[in-house]
């Protein structure tokens, strides 16, 4: 074999040397390498100077119309393909073996391919070579910041990785961007084919969208109370009022839309809104925990009467009393936070109840509990602008925010006293000064941001252990069961106990409560990053932003700046520091929207 022409990892050698067991190859360059014969595959005996430059021009390849799925020799090919057997002949097949168009190696013979194998690899290979030219056409008018249609296919592909629905994109590794939601969404930006507006984060965290499942109502027997004034006090653009309130002597209502009737335990509907956790009330949408057709059925006040799971009790000096808890039909007026805060005084009924929430929220801050007044925004996007306005105390957010606390705590007991098993809301005990708790209505924007560091992390339990930030012993959010998973789940325990059917047990809650906290972190990000997002469109809208922020913390060289008009914070280092609550005067400086950032000067 000394002098033969071989392959050694497709490439041409001779084999100028032999061993016991190895041979030894000398290549084109002059370099050589000590090998096994099973590494190398047999060309000719006879060694020539060739290259891979090899084609199918010289080649008979007709014969092969009669060979098909016979397997040859090399030698034999070449001689069908050739006419003659020699090295260059010889080198000349085994490229086009190697090609695989027309054979393939089964260990030292060949097979040769079928026509239709023949035609199904050519026509793959010529959409390859499609394919490459169109993913250098986009990538070409990607560095030259244009779109064509011919380059949607791979834009879209892009764009599944900016939302987080594809790993990889052929065009991002062809640019040499990096295949991450954050890359993908950057370059789309600066293409233009995402307008500033848009919202990707739903897509992103895997936000499930509206749909629609038929539902009835069920007919059962209700108390009516149809005589009560029943008050739903929510946002003037709300049709999705899920609680309304009255009073009837010493005798608190709180009504809340009937919906486990119709969403019960294992029921489609159930499924539905238990993989959904939550409605999202996002600057640009609203997605909803339950079809839209369920609220419209089950929201107080959009009919003449409405259905409703009433519960009624008696508060005395702080104390819960005569709890009823009943199905219910009731007539309800709608009204938003501004005309309720005109009606506090006239309106019998709400003065009453003003009266009795003033009185249980006192209760409340004498068992600890406590409240931070730190500004607030509502962000919405409207007809191509975002509009953000800050949240203002009334007096009526907080009638309505105080009777939610006292229908939690009031079922709470319900539960506890009647062994059903509840997702209660629970919250150590934070580790506040008793200076703080006492001057908590008084305490300033620095002096407020800092205690909120104070705070213990709530959580969901079975266990019905006490939520010390509202200084109640016992708590559960049952006020909204067409906005939030948990308390439709509360209704449908109360529900199947009002019927006197089994509840659910400890371990089948609790298995409830941790699918909910997976799904709820998701809405909890898409929820904050939506916010953001829309806060730097709306200043991207207006880069001469200017407005005032005030000095919450003191971090090193840097001071800690909370902007109340944007719901926003920032940090800037200065070279003499200020005091803490002192006003800056800020403007905008420079906008990522992809970071969902800003930065700011003061000015």
């Amino acid at each position: 074999m000394i002098n033969a022409l071989v392959s050694y990892k497709g490439k041409p050698a001779r084999i100028i040397k032999q061993t016991m067991h190895k041979f030894v190859l000398e290549f084109a360059d002059g370099s050589s390498r000590l090998v096994r014969e099973k590494d190398f595959r047999f060309i000719h005996s006879e060694f020539i100077q060739v290259d891979n430059s090899c084609t199918y021009t010289y080649a008979d390849m007709s014969v092969l119309e009669d060979l098909q799925e016979e397997v040859l020799t090399l030698e034999e090919i070449t001689e069908w393909l050739f006419d003659e057997y020699n090295a260059k002949n010889a080198w000349c097949s085994f490229v086009l073996i190697e090609d695989g168009l027309y054979f393939y190696w089964q260990k030292d013979k060949v097979f040769i391919r079928p026509t239709c194998q023949v035609e199904n690899i050519r026509t793959k290979r010529d959409a390859k070579i499609i394919e490459t030219k169109n993913l250098k056409h986009c990538a070409d008018n990607i560095a030259n910041n244009i779109l064509d249609e011919q380059d949607l296919p791979y834009i879209r592909d892009i764009e599944k990785v900016a939302l987080n629905q594809s790993k990889h994109a052929k065009v991002l590794s062809s640019i040499g961007v990096e295949n991450i939601p954050e890359s993908a969404y950057r370059l789309l930006l600066d293409l233009n084919y995402f307008k500033p507006s848009f919202n990707p984060y739903p897509t992103r965290n895997n936000i499930l969208k509206d749909d629609q499942i038929d539902a009835n109502i069920v007919k059962v027997e209700r108390v009516d109370l149809t005589h009560l004034s029943s008050y739903a006090i929510d946002n003037f653009d709300s049709n999705d009022a899920d609680d309304a309130i009255s009073i009837d002597g010493d005798k608190i209502w709180i009504h809340i839309a009937d919906v486990s009737l119709i969403a019960t335990v294992g029921s489609e509907l159930d499924a539905y809104a238990q993989k959904r956790a939550s409605n999202l009330y996002l600057p640009d949408q609203i997605i909803h925990m339950l079809p839209i057709s369920v609220t419209k059925m089950c929201a107080l006040g959009l009919t003449e009467t409405s259905y409703a799971l009433s519960i009624g009790f008696i508060l005395e000096s702080g104390e819960i009393n005569n709890i009823e808890v009943v199905r219910s039909i009731i007539k309800v007026t709608n009204i938003s936070y501004d005309n309720a805060d005109g009606m506090l005084d006239s309106n019998e009924y709400l003065s009453k109840l003003q009266s009795i929430t003033k009185a249980h929220k006192q209760y409340r801050y004498r068992n600890g509990a406590i409240s931070l007044n730190l500004p607030n925004v509502d962000i919405r996007f409207r007809q191509g602008q975002v509009l953000i306005t800050q949240q203002r105390l009334s007096k009526s957010r907080e009638l309505v925010a105080e009777m939610m606390v006292m229908a939690g705590r009031v079922v709470a007991q319900f539960a506890v006293d009647n062994n059903i098993v509840m997702p209660y809301t629970i919250q150590d005990k934070g580790e506040f000064s008793q200076e703080i708790l006492d001057n908590q209505d008084r305490l300033s924007l620095s002096e407020s941001f800092k205690a909120t560091k104070f705070f213990k992390r709530s959580a969901t339990s079975i266990k019905n252990l006490p939520h010390f930030g509202l200084g109640v012993k016992a708590y559960l959010r049952i006020t909204s069961p067409l906005r939030r998973y948990l308390d439709l789940f509360a209704h449908q325990q109360l529900s199947r106990f009002i019927k006197g059917e089994d509840t659910l047990n400890k371990e089948d809650v609790k298995k409830i409560i941790g699918i909910h906290n997976t799904t709820m972190s998701s809405v909890g990000r898409t929820i904050r990053s939506s916010n953001n997002h829309y806060k730097c469109v709306y200043l991207l809208d207006n880069p001469l932003w200017k407005g005032d922020s005030f000095v919450v913390d003191i971090r090193g060289d840097k001071a800690l700046l909370m902007i109340p008009e944007l719901g926003m914070i920032t940090q800037i280092r200065f070279k003499i520091l200020p005091q803490l609550d002192e006003k800056i005067i800020l403007k905008v400086t420079t906008v990522d929207l992809v970071d969902c950032s800003a930065n700011f000067k003061s000015i």
